[in-house]
């Protein structure tokens, strides 16, 4: 975090904890919500300057997920799943053998590391303002050494599972997390 605050001349500082969590199990918005309705559920949070997350039971559908948009910004489920175009790879085998899960762990590191390495205070981004990049949507589908349209990069695997991985979690948990753009060297840099 501190190479994105080398460049203003902010402090930084992050604490993370988690807060209180709402249940809806009555559905009050309905099962077929829009954007809007997606941000009315994410301001109920009571927390000063929060990160809210909103997560969806499997019977809601929400405008454009997973037809135009996946956690607001643009991944889903690859490396996990072939992608409809583009070169055709085998897919990885995902870590903890949940193929959704992965994908929101993936979503939700991109999304926690546009928050965290947000300089300006409307998002890190690289390029021009108008086609604006955050630090793990600067390298799209960069997993590892070596990443290029429809590979993942070069990756550890799993002996007994055949999971491909690039880090590890509590309790020895493997996961696969999106590179960064490292502000320093104008690269994307990988866990891997």
């Amino acid at each position: 975090m501190d190479k994105y605050y080398h460049l203003t001349n902010k402090s930084s500082s992050l604490v993370i904890f988690l807060g209180s969590q709402i249940l809806d199990e009555s559905y009050f918005l309905g099962k077929s919500l829009t954007n809007e309705q997606i941000l009315q559920l994410a301001s109920k949070g009571s927390q000063r300057n929060p990160i809210n997350v909103v997560l969806t039971s499997v019977d809601v559908a929400v405008e454009g997920f997973c037809s135009s948009k996946c956690g607001t910004h643009g991944r889903c489920v690859w490396p996990f799943h072939q992608p409809i175009y583009g070169p055709q790879n085998p897919s990885l085998v995902a870590p903890n053998n949940d193929v959704g899960l992965e994908g929101m762990v993936i979503n939700l590191a991109t999304l926690l590391a546009g928050t965290v390495t947000n300089l300006f205070g409307n998002g890190y981004y690289q390029g021009p303002k108008k086609a604006p990049l955050e630090a793990a949507s600067a390298c799209p589908g960069i997993y590892g050494k070596g990443a290029y349209p429809g590979y993942a990069g070069d990756l550890p695997v799993d002996v007994t599972t055949g999971a491909s991985y690039n880090t590890h979690g509590v309790n020895g948990r493997k996961y696969l997390l999106p590179a960064l753009f490292d502000s320093s060297t104008s690269t994307c840099a990988t866990l891997a």
